[in-house]
C-alpha cells in the first residue's frame, strides 16, 4: 500500500511541477516533497518501469515546452517566461533520470 500510496504522490507532485504560474516558494515545496516521495522507492527496483514510464512522459513535455517556446519572439517577457518553464521541466527530468541511474545501478550491483 504504501508503494501505491508513493507512486500516486510521484504523478501529483509531477502534475503540479507542470503549473507554469507556480510560485518560487510552492515549487521549492513541492520538489522537496517529490524527492521524499523518490526516495521512499529508491530501495526497490521493481519501480524501475515506473519511473521509466515518467523519464518518457518527462521527455515529451520538454519537446512540447521547446515547440512552445520557439514559437514566441525574442526579448519578450513570454519568451523568457518559456525559456524558465523550459528550464525547469529539464531540471525536474534531471531529477527523474538520477532516480532511474539509481535503480539501474542497484540492478547492476545485484548478485547474479
Amino acid at each position: 500500500m504504501d508503494r501505491y500510496v508513493a507512486r500516486a504522490n510521484i504523478d501529483h507532485y509531477l502534475n503540479i511541477l507542470k503549473d507554469r504560474n507556480l510560485t518560487a516558494q510552492r515549487r521549492s515545496t513541492t520538489i522537496a516533497l517529490l524527492i521524499a516521495e523518490l526516495d521512499k522507492l529508491s530501495e526497490d527496483v521493481e519501480h524501475l518501469e515506473f519511473a521509466e514510464i515518467r523519464i518518457g512522459i518527462s521527455r515529451q513535455e520538454i519537446a512540447q515546452a521547446r515547440a512552445r517556446r520557439d514559437t514566441v519572439s525574442f526579448g519578450t517577457s513570454d519568451r523568457d517566461d518559456a525559456e524558465k518553464h523550459l528550464i525547469h521541466l529539464e531540471n525536474v527530468h534531471t531529477m527523474l533520470d538520477d532516480f532511474c541511474h539509481r535503480l539501474r545501478h542497484k540492478i547492476g550491483s545485484r548478485p547474479a
